[in-house]
C-alpha cells in the first residue's frame, strides 16, 4: 500500500529537521578545548567552596558525566586505595569502572578533610544537603563567569571528554565505552571531527 502524501510530507519534514539538528551540532564548537579546561578547574577554586566546586567540574570532564551523573555520586562509588570510581550512567547508557589520576585523587581527599556533612552523597551544599542541579549549574556558571569562558553550560564538558580523547587518538570503541555510549554514533561525533585526524595532511 503506498503511503499517503500527507505521510511523506512527514517523514520528509522529519528527517529534514534531524538533519538540520545534526548539522547544527556539527558547525558550533561545544566543546572546551585544554587550555580552556584548565582556566575553568583554576577558576572553580577561587569561589567559597573552592575545593568542592572544582572537584565538581575537575570529575565531570575527566570521566565525561553529566551533570545528573556527577550529582548523584555518592562516596562509596570511590575506592581511593585503588584508584577507581563507579560512573554510574543515566539514559540507559553502560556504567563503568574508571581509574582515578593522582590529582584527582588529591582534590576528592582535600575535599573530604572539608565536608562535614554525614549523608552518602559526595557533593553537599552549605545545608549539607544533596546539591540540587540548579546548584550544579549555577557553580559551572559562575566559574565560567571568572574564566571568561561565554556560553558555557555543563554538557560541553562531557562533550570535551569526548574530544580531548579523539584528539588524543583513541579509537572510538574505547571513547565509546568509557563515555557509557550504547550506539556507537553518539561517539562518531568526537571521532570524526577530531583535529588529530588530519595531522600530517600538509607535510606538518
Amino acid at each position: 500500500m503506498k503511503k499517503s502524501l500527507a505521510s511523506q510530507r512527514k517523514v520528509k519534514s522529519q528527517n529534514s529537521r534531524s538533519s538540520t539538528a545534526t548539522d547544527s551540532h556539527e558547525r558550533r564548537k561545544d566543546f572546551l578545548g585544554p587550555d580552556e579546561i584548565k582556566k575553568l578547574l583554576e577558576a572553580a577554586k577561587g569561589g567559597r567552596y573552592g575545593r568542592r566546586d572544582h572537584l565538581l567540574c575537575l570529575l565531570m570532564f575527566r570521566h565525561g558525566l553529566r551533570i545528573s551523573e556527577a550529582l548523584r555520586m555518592r562516596i562509596g562509588d570511590f575506592d581511593l586505595l585503588r584508584a577507581r570510581v563507579w560512573v554510574s550512567r543515566l539514559k540507559g547508557g553502560l556504567s563503568t569502572e574508571h581509574p582515578l589520576a593522582g590529582d584527582e585523587l588529591r582534590a576528592i581527599k582535600n575535599y573530604l578533610r572539608d565536608r562535614t556533612g554525614k549523608l552518602p552523597w559526595l557533593f553537599l551544599s552549605e545545608r549539607d544537603t544533596p546539591l540540587t542541579r540548579q546548584s550544579g549549574n549555577y557553580i559551572l556558571k559562575v566559574a565560567a563567569a571568572r574564566a571568561e569562558l561565554k556560553h558555557l553550560h555543563p554538557h560541553m564538558l562531557r562533550h570535551s571528554c569526548g574530544f580531548y580523547l579523539a584528539n588524543a587518538g583513541y579509537d572510538l570503541r574505547l571513547i565509546q565505552d568509557y563515555l557509557g555510549h550504547r550506539d556507537p554514533k553518539h561517539t562518531t561525533r568526537y571521532t570524526r571531527v577530531a583535529a588529530a585526524r588530519f595531522e600530517g595532511l600538509w607535510g606538518r
